[in-house]
């Protein structure tokens, strides 16, 4: 048997077939099925790494799990259930700044019409007229993310890092995001201390970028652009006006180059539109906006081994 073949297919024992001497019982009596550590380790990695490789084509990458990642992912997840949805999110824990609402207090205030999408994936909330309220940031945040997380074509690598950006040329002769390059999260803030961890990569035909406003790992892919020459200079998100920036938002939210998508406060970074601040309307709207940005792509484009050619 091939090493490829041991990882495909989990152990058969005798152990399989038995039943355990368990007790779900709280009074004293409460018994476990036996394990070994060995299984436990097995499991994991051969589950983590088939993910890997069977990842490393995609057909969208969406970086940054916050809360227009995952709006973005669900909405493309349930709108093309065959599509291999990769997410990429530097921290342990999804979510990004979509815990709590503002000045770290709970309730969140999404404008409408976006409360359309807090019926969608089962969320209640307070009508306010022209807005609602959820009463917990985190109600909303771990509905999504479970929804998300349960469908059968969407993977999440959490603790893992972009540290850059595959740029190809494509088919017409120009230069093309092509993928991502990652690491774990963990290594990619070491690098200076210490020597040659190289990164690996996941190629895509569409990237969409939804690591927040400028910050220790935010606007990276806007960044990005500037230092390979693909785009001049970041327009720099502008003061807070909430009016302003939810439209400009969602209406901009677009490929802004070949295979790239940004969403979400990045797009702020790359067009220089105003902050919003403790309100997540546009957040849901870019990332429901970038989904459709996505299949269109996809939908006019030929694609073969996870590259547009045609």
């Amino acid at each position: 048997m091939s090493p490829a073949q041991t990882l495909d297919k989990p152990p058969v024992t005798p152990a399989n077939s038995q039943k355990y001497d368990v007790n779900e019982n709280y009074e004293g009596e409460y018994r476990f099925a036996p394990i070994e550590e060995s299984q436990v380790s097995r499991a994991m990695i051969r589950r983590y790494f088939n993910t890997m490789y069977e990842r490393a084509i995609s057909d969208v990458v969406i970086v940054g799990a916050g809360s227009a990642g995952l709006s973005c992912a669900y909405q493309l997840a349930s709108t093309r259930p065959e599509l291999k949805i990769t997410i990429i999110e530097a921290s342990v824990a999804p979510g990004g700044g979509a815990w709590l609402g503002g000045q770290l207090m709970t309730p969140m205030v999404i404008r409408k019409p976006a409360d359309r999408f807090l019926r969608e994936i089962g969320v209640e909330y307070e009508d306010e007229g022209p807005f609602v309220v959820v009463k917990h940031a985190a109600l909303f945040t771990s509905t999504l993310l479970s929804r998300v997380l349960a469908m059968p074509n969407v993977v999440l690598m959490n603790a893992t890092a972009v540290e850059d950006l595959m740029v190809h040329e494509d088919f017409q002769g120009k230069q093309r995001v092509a993928g991502v390059v990652t690491n774990w999260t963990l290594v990619a803030l070491n690098h200076d201390t210490q020597s040659c961890m190289d990164p690996n990569t996941i190629t895509a035909p569409v990237i969409i970028s939804a690591t927040g406003h400028d910050g220790p790992m935010g606007a990276f892919s806007a960044k990005r652009l500037v230092s390979t020459g693909l785009l001049k200079e970041l327009g720099n998100m502008r003061g807070l006006d909430m009016n302003r920036a939810e439209p400009a938002i969602v209406n901009g939210t677009r490929e802004v180059v070949p295979g790239l998508i940004l969403t979400g406060m990045e797009l702020s970074e790359h067009d220089g539109s105003n902050r919003m601040g403790p309100t997540f309307g546009a957040m849901i709207g870019s990332g429901v906006k970038a989904a459709h940005e996505a299949i269109r792509i996809l939908d006019s484009s030929e694609i073969r081994n996870g590259k547009i050619v045609a």
